[in-house]
């Protein structure tokens, strides 16, 4: 797709809770008490056809949701060539209480794929912050016979985190892949990979990791 998706809806949650604290089990500050706000400001790529993605933030703004209903890639029998890498890349505006920024410590992915014996598939995505030169890449292949739903989750540890720098509005870009491969199948049969469900929808969800900015 050309160009970008502008969502004008923002989708808001009002956290109950009181005062942030830090939990030294895990090195992460719990949530700030106050909302954040998750908009898309683009969306790009053939997985992610207009009007087939969507944001929403979880109660307790610990994480985030994104729902795909088209997005798939298939390899072999009439299939376009084309079809065999799907891809989607989210450019992210998050907004967050004064005196936080944050991390993305997980990631769960979803979906269902259908692999004839000796095809492939794969799932990849990268993370970054705009105007950042570090970029996360996460990786993970499945090789047929394989006919079920799979799941993959990209964890980074918490000290490893990179965080949104302080006091600036930094956009957070994910961009996801799904790729399919003939391998040694029979060229003729259909071998294929979504991020969707039988109702249409799969959630991906996020994890966010709070740190308090310095002189907050």
């Amino acid at each position: 797709m050309a160009g970008g998706l502008l969502l004008s809806t923002a989708v808001a949650v009002l956290l109950t809770a009181s005062t942030p604290a830090h939990n030294p089990s895990t090195g992460f500050v719990d949530p700030p008490p106050d909302r954040i706000v998750i908009k898309v400001a683009t969306v790009n790529g053939s997985g992610c056809p207009q009007g087939t993605t969507a944001v929403a933030v979880s109660e307790d703004n610990t994480a985030f949701t994104v729902t795909y209903s088209d997005y798939l890639a298939q390899a072999g029998g009439a299939s376009d060539p084309t079809a065999s890498r799907k891809n989607c890349q989210l450019s992210l505006i998050v907004h967050v209480p004064q005196g936080f920024t944050y991390a993305i410590a997980s990631a769960d992915y979803r979906g269902f794929a259908a692999l004839q014996p000796g095809a492939t598939g794969t799932q990849r995505a990268s993370y970054y912050f705009q105007g950042s030169p570090n970029t996360e890449y996460r990786t993970h292949p499945f090789a047929g016979p394989y006919d079920d739903n799979w799941q993959a989750t990209d964890t980074t540890d918490w000290a490893q985190l990179v965080y949104a720098p302080c006091g600036v509005q930094r956009n957070f870009n994910i961009n996801t892949e799904l790729r399919v491969g003939v391998g040694t199948s029979s060229p003729g049969k259909v071998s294929f990979m979504t991020m969707d469900s039988t109702d249409g929808d799969i959630s991906t969800t996020y994890h966010m990791a709070w740190k308090e900015c310095p002189g907050s």
